[in-house]
């Protein structure tokens, strides 16, 4: 997916009537604005669209493209924003754009109803594919072919990437940064948009509105993963972690899932392979130093837990991402 160290990450946003202002807001947020005096490598982002005629949005809003679909032979990213009526037919042009660009393995993201944009194109066909968790049985009906994951904040399959709904789509465009340039960079556009900078891709995307005793255990909760943070070196276990919040050790797992959508070992291990990738990038230390600065205790088994989550080792992430001396991002 990365594009050379001398060019800028292309990205294409893929325009055509109906699509949502919220998703083309947040591609722009993300790779329209400069940040390269953060830190942030170059992006060149498009509006690519059948011709230059503005497109309408809802809200009174229009978009003017800036490219043809013919500038997606030259994307290193299509991205293709969510829609306001999910079963209206895709101009048959975007459909067949999306179809050669997946075939010249060209990276394709799809925030919340762009998926159904990416089955239209039978592109999802035996794939897995997620969307908003109310728009799930409407993809899964309409098209009976496409793997519909019933609960995920986004995933991945054959280059295809789907997300689920609004806030979804943020997360998406930041992993997307992460594993092209690395945790720092996506960091920065995070703090900058003011949004949490991770959140793992198979947390539950709809989460229950808390009593108000949930309250109470979410107060807990948030206060013992802020602990876990500030100590991440030190060993943790679900019982060790449940006695700060005075809970048992299966009412803590219990609730912990139901106010994070995910397991306390699955946050833990997600959030030490987010510090290693930060010592990483902007840290001289051996690598069994990493490993144990962020809670691994041994070289193996952070390993192991990175190419796990990363599908790279600790030693070819570095290789890769690591920032010279002097050059971390200012948040501003």
């Amino acid at each position: 997916m990365a594009p050379t160290a001398a060019a800028p990450q292309r990205i294409a946003l893929l325009a055509f009537p109906g699509i949502r202002g919220f998703d083309v807001s947040v591609v722009h947020e993300v790779w329209g604005v400069d940040r390269t005096d953060r830190g942030v490598p170059p992006f060149e982002l498009r509006r690519a669209a059948p011709d230059r005629t503005p497109v309408p949005m809802r809200g009174g809003l229009s978009l003017t493209p800036d490219r043809t679909l013919a500038w997606l032979r030259r994307a290193d990213l299509v991205v293709v924003p969510g829609l306001d009526d999910h079963l209206a037919p895709a101009p048959s042009p975007v459909l067949d754009a999306l179809r050669h660009a997946h075939e010249r393995g060209t990276p394709i993201a799809a925030l919340c109803g762009g998926a159904f944009t990416l089955a239209q194109a039978g592109l999802l066909d035996g794939r897995r594919a997620i969307t908003h968790w109310n728009l799930t049985h409407l993809l899964r009906r309409h098209h009976p072919r496409v793997t519909v994951v019933p609960d995920a904040l986004f995933l991945h399959d054959d280059n295809l990437w789907t997300s689920a709904g609004t806030a979804a789509g943020i997360d998406l465009c930041l992993h997307l940064v992460r594993v092209t340039h690395g945790a720092e960079a996506a960091a920065t556009i995070a703090r900058s948009m003011v949004t949490a900078p991770f959140r793992t891709g198979t947390q539950a995307q709809f989460i229950e509105h808390p009593t108000p005793r949930a309250d109470r255990d979410a107060d807990a909760l948030a206060a013992v993963r802020e602990y876990a943070l500030a100590h991440l070196a030190e060993p943790h276990t679900v019982a060790s972690l449940a006695a700060r919040t005075g809970m048992s050790p299966r009412s803590f797992a219990r609730r912990f899932q139901a106010t994070t959508g995910t397991t306390p070992l699955h946050w833990l291990i997600t959030q030490r392979v987010a510090a290693a990738q930060k010592l990483l990038e902007l840290t001289d230390h051996p690598i069994p130093e990493v490993a144990r600065r962020s809670g691994f205790g041994s070289e193996v088994t952070m390993r192991q837990h990175f190419t796990g989550h990363l599908a790279t080792s600790p030693r070819d992430y570095r290789a890769a991402f690591r920032q010279p001396a002097g050059s971390s991002p200012i948040a501003r």
